[in-house]
C-alpha cells in the first residue's frame, strides 16, 4: 500500500510537470490551473487503473495448483465508473494441489480456502468438503466426518453439484 501512494503520488507530479512544459512550450500563455488539473488527473486514473489490474496481477502470482473459484465484483456511488465495468475487489481461491483425503472416507476432503481483498491481507481458512455430498464445512476438532454414505449433520453447509469448489476439487 506504501508503494502504492508513492507511484500515485510521482503520476500527480509527473503530469505537473508535463503541465509545467506545455506553459513554457507556450511562453506561460497557457492558463497555471492545468498543473494541478493534470496532476488530479494523472492520479485519479493511476488509482483507478489499479483498482482494475489488482485481480488480474493477484491471481496471476497465485502459485501452480491454487485455483480461483469465485471472484466478486462490487459497483459503488463514490466510484461512478464501477457501474459501466464493475471492479472485482475480492476474490476466493482454493489450494486443490494440497488438498488430502481423509483416510476413513476418500470422499472428504481437507482444502485451504485463501480470501483475497483489496488493500488487506489474505485469510487461510481450513474447509473440509464432502465430494459425494456436496457439502462443505468448516474445519474444527468437533467435526464429525461421515463415514461412507452416511448423511451430513448440520455443520455441514450444501452446495450445489456445480458449485465451483466442487468442481475445482473433486473432479480435478
Amino acid at each position: 500500500m506504501l508503494w502504492e501512494l508513492i507511484a500515485t503520488v510521482f503520476a500527480g507530479l509527473g503530469a505537473a510537470g508535463i503541465a509545467l512544459l506545455l506553459r513554457k512550450l507556450t511562453k506561460n500563455r497557457a492558463p497555471r490551473w492545468l498543473i494541478p488539473v493534470f496532476a488530479g488527473t494523472a492520479m485519479l486514473g493511476f488509482q483507478i487503473q489499479s483498482e482494475y489490474t489488482w485481480y488480474q496481477h493477484t491471481a496471476s502470482r497465485l502459485p501452480a495448483g491454487v485455483v480461483v473459484i469465485k471472484k466478486i465484483e462490487q459497483q459503488t456511488a463514490w466510484r461512478p465508473w464501477s457501474y459501466l465495468y464493475p471492479q472485482t475487489l475480492r476474490f476466493i481461491a482454493a489450494d486443490v494441489a494440497n488438498a488430502s483425503a481423509n483416510n476413513l472416507n476418500p470422499q472428504v476432503k481437507l482444502v485451504d480456502l485463501y480470501f483475497f481483498e483489496r488493500r488487506a491481507q489474505a485469510r487461510r481458512v481450513p474447509q473440509v468438503v464432502h465430494c459425494l455430498q456436496y457439502a462443505q464445512a468448516d474445519f474444527s476438532a468437533q467435526l464429525q466426518i461421515p463415514e461412507g454414505s452416511t448423511a451430513v449433520d448440520a455443520n455441514w453447509k450444501k452446495l450445489s453439484s456445480d458449485d465451483p469448489l466442487i468442481r475445482a476439487l473433486c473432479r480435478s
